[in-house]
């Protein structure tokens, strides 16, 4: 260990780096920290001290850090290929990546009854038929999440203007949603803190009500939430559906609005409604995709499948960025025809499925497909619900919700009227800095402390991430 180098770096650091998501002026009173090494849910600093990381890295190490079966795989790459640009070329990860993720995405099934089409249970009254067209069968790749949404937009935007629908330019997204802080991607997020600054830059979504579950009406449950919100999301779709290019949203979680989590009945009604309305439906897989809310695409609970697929992070195990957009073939023949049509989708990455990171990918993919991963992760998801249980009782905690290996604790003022400790107040940050002291790395959202571990982690990891959240919450809030 050297304690006198991770001070240097961490000097050095702060001389020329601007860091994401980061008001720099914290850094004059919080430490940088340097970090030399990492294995499994462990970072290690330069002084020695190890890190358990609770968050994966902003939710991109899947399987754990340096995971051998990837470390192995990218070696091997490095001998052979590290890069060709994709446009009129192509190589063997991307084109073996692309039959995989084919092979895994969600398909569509048939739906079971929901309580009424007045709750976007209708049946599809055009062409665009759940069992027959939703069956994601292209790849097309980018560089991260954010892209990979830009994507999305663009293609939906664009397969309607190919088909002679260009009056469809608008977008519907959700209350509280996060899609990323590229332009496009911004524009369909609901977050104030990322969206406010540069609202005169953005395009001119349309934002439905969340069924957020922690919104719910007094003795309303979950799932009566959604079937509220569907119904109030049909209203909007019989006045825009006309100029609607597609819905997006974040299957099941809203991850960076707060982990705010529904039930898997508004993704059915939502399949159903997009097809009675002739819209795309976008889903944002990037942060819970690959197992992280108990199945291997959050989708699968909702017995759906989309229009497009967006998935990131945890695509290569967290070590390199890489992006994917799955589509149809629907999608995909409204842009195949003669150069002089003018149809082709002209968009681009220098680094466009990147054999390095595709490999990559594919070993990600061959551990969750070889191993018991996801039984697994049921397993440790239950002993995470029954460590966290006893906040439910803690007078400053308003609820505490999980979905598969996603936990939240939301903390407030006053647990009666769930009023909200004021931002400015930065209680979740006291949380941090209490789990930094003690070697458990939390990031809250706001004041929203929660789990996102990789999925190595052991059930006395699990013990340890805990407790020290709670004696962070204690010092927050005390």
């Amino acid at each position: 260990m050297d304690t006198s180098l991770a001070t240097r770096l961490a000097a050095r650091d702060l001389a020329v780096i601007w860091h994401p998501c980061t008001q720099m002026h914290d850094h004059e009173t919080l430490p940088m920290l340097p970090i030399a090494s990492a294995e499994g849910v462990w970072l290690t600093g330069h002084d020695g001290k190890r890190y358990l990381d609770a968050v994966s890295s902003w939710w991109t190490c899947l399987l754990g850090h340096r995971h051998p079966r990837i470390v192995a795989a990218l070696k091997d790459q490095l001998d052979k290929l590290d890069h060709v640009m994709l446009a009129g070329f192509t190589h063997e990860p991307a084109i073996e990546l692309a039959e995989e993720l084919v092979r895994i995405a969600p398909k569509p099934m048939s739906p079971p009854p929901l309580a009424g089409k007045g709750e976007g249970g209708g049946t599809a009254t055009n062409h665009r038929s759940q069992t027959d067209d939703h069956v994601l069968r292209r790849v097309f790749y980018a560089d991260n999440g954010s892209s990979a949404v830009e994507v999305a937009l663009k293609l939906s935007f664009h397969y309607w203007k190919n088909v002679g629908r260009a009056e469809r330019t608008r977008f519907i997204a959700l209350t509280g949603s996060y899609h990323g802080e590229t332009l496009g991607a911004l524009s369909v997020t609901d977050v104030a803190l990322y969206r406010n600054t540069y609202a005169p830059l953005l395009l001119d979504p349309i934002f439905a009500p969340s069924p957020d579950a922690y919104a719910s009406e007094p003795g309303e449950s979950a799932a009566d939430c959604a079937r509220r919100r569907l119904g109030e999301l049909r209203a909007i779709l019989a006045r825009h559906a006309h100029e609607t290019c597609a819905i997006i949203v974040e299957p099941l979680v809203q991850c960076a609005g707060g982990m705010r989590m529904y039930d898997a009945g508004y993704l059915t009604g939502l399949r159903a409604l997009c097809d009675e309305f002739d819209v795309h439906l976008i889903a944002d897989e990037i942060a819970v995709g690959f197992g992280r809310t108990g199945t291997l695409f959050a989708c699968e609970q909702g017995r759906i499948a989309p229009d497009f697929l967006c998935l990131s992070k945890g695509l290569t195990g967290g070590t390199l960025p890489l992006s994917a957009v799955l589509t149809t073939q629907e999608v995909y023949a409204a842009f195949y025809a003669e150069y002089a049509a003018g149809k082709a989708f002209l968009h681009s990455h220098s680094y466009t499925g990147n054999p390095i990171a595709c490999r990559a990918a594919l070993a990600t993919l061959s551990v969750l497909r070889e191993e018991p991963v996801l039984e697994r992760n049921r397993m440790l998801a239950v002993h995470l619900a029954a460590k966290l249980a006893p906040l439910a009782d803690h007078p400053h905690v308003a609820d505490v919700r999980q979905t598969g290996l996603i936990a939240a604790v939301e903390l407030v003022r006053d647990k009666a009227t769930r009023d909200p400790f004021p931002a400015a107040e930065r209680r979740g940050l006291r949380v941090y800095q209490h789990g930094l002291e003690r070697g458990v790395v939390l990031r809250p959202l706001g004041n929203v402390v929660y789990f996102m571990p990789p999925f190595c982690i052991t059930p006395d990891e699990i013990d340890f991430m805990v407790e020290v959240a709670i004696e962070g919450i204690d010092r927050a809030v005390g």
